[in-house]
This record gives C-alpha cells, sequence and structure tokens, in this order.
C-alpha cells in the first residue's frame, strides 16, 4: 500500500481509502451503503481505485479494470502483469528497516522461530531457483503435503515466483483425501514433511509420504522437510535445507517473474456432496486485487511509524483451508505473520482451550483470528482469559467457518474488558467474516467504523455485489434467502482444473440462476449477455427484521455440504471411507450447523443383516473417517437406521434430512412422490420428535 500502509494507530483503512477518494477522485459518500452501492455498481471506477490506491505496480499498462463484465468469464486488468510473491517482497527493505519480522512461528514443543524480511527474501529466491534448475516451468503444479509452519509459506511464495501452481493439503488429512486432490492436478513435484505433533502426539509420516508418490507418477521430484525426526526418513528426496541454503548472487539479484494478471497462482479445494473434491484454480492478479480489500476490511496493516510495535496477525488454521491462504495474505501488506503449529485445544485426554491465548499473549498478537468453533470451545470450557498472559494489545478478535453465536461473542468481549488497561480496549472489535474457499476470499465482513452487534456480521464487502433472494429470484431485506453474488469480482475461479467445458464449475455455481435470472443490484433486469449469477450456497440475512441496517447473518449452508469446524468436506468423501466397512452398506451423514447452536453432526448407517452398532463397531467407523479424511469429521454421534432416504434416482436425500432435523415439517421439505422408498422416512420424523423434545 501507499499511505495507507504509513498510518496512526487507530486509524481505520477503509476511512483512509474514503478519505482518498474524497481528495483524489472527488467521490464522497453519505454511509458505508452509499460506498457499498457505488462499488457494486461502478465495477470499473471502484477496482481502478483498488488498483491505485493500493500502488499495484506492472510493467506493462492495463486496458480497462474490467475488460468484459461477464460472469463467469470476467476479464480483469487485460494488459497487467503481477506476482503475489513480487508484491510480498516489495516490504523487504521497509518492513525490516523497522525491526519487524515476516514471520513468527510456535509448535506444540515450544520451538519458536523468528524469519525475517531478508531471510523470507533469501529463501524464497534460493527454493525457487532450485525449483527451475530441475525443470519446473510456469504453469507446472507443485504440490505440497505441510503443516502451518514457516517452510510452508517460503515454498508457495518460491513457487508462485517462477509460475508454478501451488497445491496444500495438510498432514492431518488421510491419504485417499490427499490422493482424491492431487491425483487430478498432476504434480510434477512434491513438497513433504517427514511427521507431525499434533494434540501432543509425535505423528510420523514417512510412509504416508511413500504412498503418495507410489500413487502419483507425475511427481518426478521431492523436496522433505525434516521437522519431526533428527535423520532423513524420506528416501530419495532433496533436503530443505540444501534447496534453500543458497546465499550467493544469483539468489540476491533473484526476481519474481511478471506474470499475465490471469495467470493461475494455486489450486484450492472445496468438497460437494458427490464426486471428488473440486479442484479451483485462482489467479494471481485476482486475489492480490481481492486480498487488498479483505486487508482494507479486516484493517490488518502494518506501521514503520517511530515507536509502533508494528501489526502481529494470527489466524489460527490448518494448511487445509483456505484461511492459512488468508493469512498469509497479510505479508502482502508488510504485516508480521504469526502462526503456531499444532492443537488449539490440547488433546482429548487433557484439553487446554487457553493453549492459542498463551501463544497470543507470548508473541504480542494484535489481531487474532480463529474458526468460530474454537472460540465457543473456550466459553464452553471456561477458559479465564486473564490467566493466559498479557493479552492487552489484541485490539480485534476474527471469527469464521460457521456462524459465531451471540453468546459466545459476549462471553469473549467481557473476559477481554476485564483485562483491559486502557479505555480503547474496552470494546473489543469482532471481525465476522463469511466467505469461501471457491473465490478465497469474503462476502460478508466488518469494518471498525460500523457499530457492532453480537451474533451478526457488519456489512456486505466492498465490491460483492451480495443479495439474499428468496425462491422466485427476487432480493429480499430482512428475510432469509439464498445468497447470491449478482457481479463477478476478480478472484472468482478461473476454472476448475481438469473440467471439460467448464461443467462441474457451471453446476456449482451458476445452475440455479442461469443467464438473465433475477434483478441488478441497483434495480433492472439483468441482461442474458451479462452472464450468470452466482448462487453460493448460503442461507443469508441482509437487514434487522424490518431490512434497515447493514447487518447480515449467515443461517448456515444451503445445501448438503459439510462445514466442519471451518474446513468444507463432501459427504461423498465421508461415505468413501465408511462404506468401506464389510459391516456397513449404507450410510449418510448431515451437519446441523445453524447460528447459534454448536455443530452437531450424526451419522447414519445401515449395516448388513445380523451385525449391531455397538461401541467396536463405532470405534472402527470412526477410525476409519480418521485415517481417510481428518479427525474433524468424526461424527458427534452413529446411529443404525433401517434405510437410507433416497430420491428416484437413487441420491441420498441429506438436504431434507437436514431441514428435518432443523425442526422443519417432512411435507414441506421433500416430496415423497419423488422418493424411491418414501417410507424410509418415518425412523427419521420420529428421530427429529425425540430430539427435539
Amino acid at each position: 500500500m501507499t499511505s495507507s500502509t504509513h498510518r496512526s494507530p487507530g486509524t481505520p483503512l477503509i476511512r483512509l481509502y474514503q478519505d482518498w477518494l474524497r481528495e483524489q477522485r472527488g467521490l464522497s459518500f453519505a454511509d458505508y451503503r452509499a460506498l457499498w452501492q457505488w462499488s457494486v455498481t461502478d465495477l470499473e471506477a471502484f477496482w481502478q481505485s483498488i488498483w491505485d490506491y493500493c500502488d499495484l505496480r506492472s510493467p506493462t499498462p492495463h486496458r480497462a479494470a474490467l475488460g468484459k463484465n461477464v460472469m463467469p468469464g470476467a476479464e480483469w486488468f487485460p494488459g497487467a502483469q503481477v506476482n503475489y510473491a513480487q508484491q510480498v517482497l516489495r516490504h523487504v527493505q521497509p518492513a525490516h528497516a523497522a525491526g519487524l519480522p515476516a514471520v513468527i512461528s510456535e509448535d506444540e514443543r515450544g520451538r519458536v522461530r523468528e524469519l525475517s524480511w531478508p531471510e523470507l527474501r533469501r529463501q524464497v529466491a534460493s527454493l525457487a531457483l532450485h525449483l527451475q534448475e530441475i525443470g519446473v516451468r510456469p504453469g507446472d503444479r507443485v504440490a505440497a503435503y505441510l503443516p502451518n509452519i514457516p517452510e510452508t509459506i517460503v515454498a508457495f511464495l518460491a513457487c508462485a515466483s517462477v509460475g508454478a501452481v501451488w497445491s496444500v493439503c495438510a498432514p492431518d488429512m488421510g491419504t485417499n483425501a490427499v490422493l482424491d486432490r492431487f491425483r487430478q492436478i498432476e504434480p510434477v513435484v512434491l513438497i513433504a514433511i517427514d511427521g507431525i505433533t499434533w494434540a501432543g502426539r509425535a505423528i510420523d509420516r514417512a510412509e504416508v509420504v511413500a504412498e503418495l508418490r507410489r500413487a502419483l507418477p507425475s511427481v518426478r521430484h521431492v523436496i522433505a522437510v525434516q521437522y519431526l525426526n533428527d535423520t532423513q526418513t524420506i528416501a530419495d528426496s532433496a533436503d530443505w535445507a540444501s534447496a534453500t541454503g543458497r546465499n550467493n548472487a544469483q539468489a540476491t539479484t533473484f526476481e519474481p517473474a511478471w506474470l499475465a494478471f490471469d495467470h493461475p497462482l494455486w489450486i484450492v479445494y472445496s468438497s460437494g456432496t458427490t464426486g471428488l473434491p473440486k479442484p479451483i484454480v485462482h489467479s494471481h492478479g485476482g486475489i492480490l486485487v481481492e486480498s487488498m480489500v479483505t486487508t482494507m476490511h479486516s484493517d490488518i496493516g502494518c506501521s514503520y511509524a517511530p515507536n509502533n510495535f508494528g501489526e502481529r496477525f494470527c489466524w489460527y488454521s490448518s494448511t487445509g483451508w483456505v484461511m492459512w491462504n488468508i493469512q498469509v495474505g497479510g505479508l502482502l501488506s508488510g504485516t508480521t505473520c504469526v502462526i503456531f503449529d499444532g492443537s488449539p485445544g490440547g488433546s482429548r485426554d487433557a484439553p487446554d482451550w487457553g493453549t492459542l491465548w498463551r501463544f497470543a499473549a507470548r508473541h504480542r498478537v494484535s489481531f487474532l483470528g480463529s474458526g468460530a468453533a474454537f472460540y465457543a470451545g473456550c466459553a464452553k470450557a471456561g477458559v479465564d482469559l486473564a490467566a493466559c498472559g498479557d493479552l492487552s494489545r489484541i485490539r480485534a478478535l476474527g471469527s469464521t467457518g460457521s456462524p459465531l453465536s451471540p453468546e459466545v461473542q459476549h462471553w469473549g468481549t467481557e473476559q477481554l474488558r476485564r483485562i483491559a488497561k486502557t479505555p480503547a480496549q474496552q470494546d473489543i472489535w469482532w471481525f465476522n467474516v463469511s466467505g469461501g474457499t471457491d473465490f478465497a476470499g469474503g462476502f460478508i465482513a466488518g469494518t471498525p467504523e460500523l457499530p457492532q452487534q453480537p451474533g451478526v456480521m457488519q456489512c456486505r464487502m466492498l465490491g460483492a455485489a451480495v443479495e439474499a433472494w428468496n425462491e422466485a429470484g427476487s432480493p429480499v431485506l430482512g428475510q432469509v434467502g439464498e445468497l447470491v453474488c449478482t457481479q463477478p469480482i476478480p478472484s472468482m475461479p478461473l476454472h476448475f482444473w481438469n473440467d471439460p467445458g467448464n461443467a462441474r464449475y457451471l453446476a456449482s455455481y451458476f445452475e440455479m440462476y442461469p443467464p438473465g435470472h433475477g434483478r441488478k443490484p441497483g434495480g433492472g433486469d439483468l441482461d442474458a449477455s451479462a452472464g450468470s449469477v452466482w448462487r453460493h450456497g448460503d442461507w443469508l440475512r441482509v437487514g434487522d427484521e424490518h431490512g434497515a441496517g447493514e447487518w447480515c447473518v449467515i443461517y448456515g449452508r444451503s445445501d448438503a455440504t459439510i462445514n466442519r469446524h471451518g474446513l468444507r468436506m463432501g459427504t461423498s468423501e465421508i461415505y468413501s471411507a465408511v462404506e468401506a466397512l464389510p459391516e456397513v452398506l449404507d450410510s449418510m451423514v448431515v451437519d446441523l450447523e445453524y447460528l447459534g447452536r454448536e455443530s452437531y453432526m450424526p451419522l447414519f448407517v445401515v449395516l448388513r443383516p445380523g451385525v449391531v452398532l455397538d461401541e467396536g463397531l463405532k470405534q472402527r467407523l470412526n477410525d476409519a473417517i480418521r485415517k481417510a479424511l481428518s479427525p474433524r469429521f468424526v461424527p458427534n454421534a452413529i446411529f443404525q437406521v433401517p434405510e437410507i432416504p433416497r430420491t428416484l434416482s437413487g441420491k441420498k436425500q441429506e438436504l431434507p434430512i437436514k431441514k428435518l432435523l432443523l425442526g422443519q415439517n417432512i411435507d414441506k421439505v421433500v416430496n415423497k412422490e419423488a422418493m424411491a422408498n418414501p417410507g424410509a422416512l418415518a425412523w427419521y420424523v420420529d428421530f427429529a420428535a425425540h430430539r427435539t423434545q
């Protein structure tokens, strides 16, 4: 950023942006809604202002901010060249001169490391040169099996530097889940860790890495990060220390390559209810520009002013969650990223929900973010934040992944209010945000300048033409409807990897509202030539019950995708693990996430004749999910059922059962005439009646 980065403490970035608009563009807005309305109706002016205000650079000019306004397929900043890593490394000299580190990390074993900006640049350059020497070219995929450690950030930036396409899976994911992702993209390089520590247990991953290599014939080079063991346990691999050890003139003069604005940056995965995980491709430029808006809303920016400590940003995340990408995005504005590798809640045998808070106190975190489930766990466990160290530097708490209940937000606010040292710390700012892996950004978020209300989000993000639509496809205020976005944003996917004709991409977001459906945000019918409308899959309410105010509430998923503790997983992946057991004939899972309720995910299983669901079988089912996917997707409870309700075409009726268990009438959520086995519903109706009593 330009002068917006060099700000006085306490001045919101979004206020500085509005001051700049008034001074440089002659634009003034009466309130936030007017500013938002401008940002989603005059797309060319808004996105050009973000480029100019944030001082984004290109060696070649662009013809327009939005060359083609159609969704999907919008053309952004045609002619411009960018590089995500180039933007990050711009901050090496000013941030280092101000004494600000780039990355601070700690793991469960208490190992603390600090990566300076010059050292970050040196390691990125060294690894980038190594990748080039082994034949990695722009567009090649590099897969990583790494946790939330500095090496992962370095690896990502090195890949971005040379135009390779990055993709990462967390080491708590089982072999099958990782292969379902990496097989689709055919990586040429695998960067993998030898093991991790989680919830107090050392978990060796050398054999999993060996399995990945055997199953990924496209991989021709492996780089091993020695993290758990004292000796190298991953055979036939390059050592991380050697790959990043270069410290010569070549590394000193290395510069990230300028790439087309729409050059692929990374592939992330979002699971549907059927089929393999969706490999979503985002662009360098789209993510870079959208990240600037996210930074503005989250009010995360560094300061090089004298006597100012500087921003320290921590959003606790697994590398398998898109919030890891958001965390790394803090580097784009010169912010210090503070990362923790391990369990934030201790272990099952020794729960400790103060772990992350003590970490934040030790490293003087100023912005702490996590999934809503983390805060709920802290409140339920009765964590005393006063006993967790000096948390007085925390000025903001971020929450996402699922709706944050008013009770939990009240708990956090009161806890921090009791330990506040200044009047300014009395009212902690909650940055409640909702977005998606799908576009690596936010639709609904906040700003320090708007009023807060526990349990709701403050506003729709600038540039995001988000509305709640009723069943007729018309926008509604003060009512719950489908969350849609009627205008493109730069970080929407380029495409899905290996998706002929964009079939999966179109079906995922644009099938419900095809071209010409609905109305523009400012009024007037949509022209069919303007493309489709993005349907996100969430229930949304904009405004209070009367439609007044900017407040937004997310009421959970409107489809059947599992959103468990902030991570999305397709139900088909769970079924694959569960139904591999010989005792299981059929299964169904639903996540009863809903505003103000703790996530509750029951698993229903149909067993072979004569088999009974005892504790031993329950344990085997849980172990199968834990091994194939992640411990995060172990169900809250398992029930033996006579049948799984299915449609005439054989699809499991997850969404109707979810709605039933959330209290809706069965006749309103399912058409029995479209069912293959309508008699199967009786068990679930009875279960729902007893569960709500």
